[in-house]
């Protein structure tokens, strides 16, 4: 099956800029959608981004729309998430994951990564 590993969470300062990766191994990345997804404390998983398999097209949640990036390179099988202008809510874990539709529903997507600490301090 498909590994999802993410990378690049970490602290950073409010207004501050982090980047994360997500590499995977297995299957085929180009027959895959991508989505990002975050968990804060005491909340539930909610949805961030998602990109298609060409990488054609793109969405995003509107709490981070116009801030973060999201964008894929099919010869390093990697999805990445550029995250500027960061606030501390959106401190949380967050989740790569891959499946057959891009879209902002959790069961669009089959494999999940085991998920990378962004804090955002105030």
């Amino acid at each position: 099956q498909v590994q999802l590993v993410e990378s690049g969470g970490g602290l950073v300062q409010t207004g501050g800029s982090l980047s994360l990766s997500c590499a995977a191994s297995g299957g085929t990345f180009s027959s895959y959608a991508m989505g990002w997804f975050r968990q804060a404390p005491g909340k539930e998983r909610e949805f961030v981004a998602a990109i298609t398999r060409s990488g054609a097209y793109t969405y995003y949640a509107g709490s981070v729309k116009g801030r973060f990036t999201i964008s894929r390179d099919a010869a390093k099988r990697t999805v990445f998430l550029q995250m500027n202008s960061l606030k501390p809510e959106d401190t949380a874990v967050y989740y790569c994951a891959a499946g057959a539709q891009a879209g902002s529903s959790e069961p669009n997507y089959a494999y999940w990564g085991q998920g990378t600490q962004v804090t955002v301090s105030s």
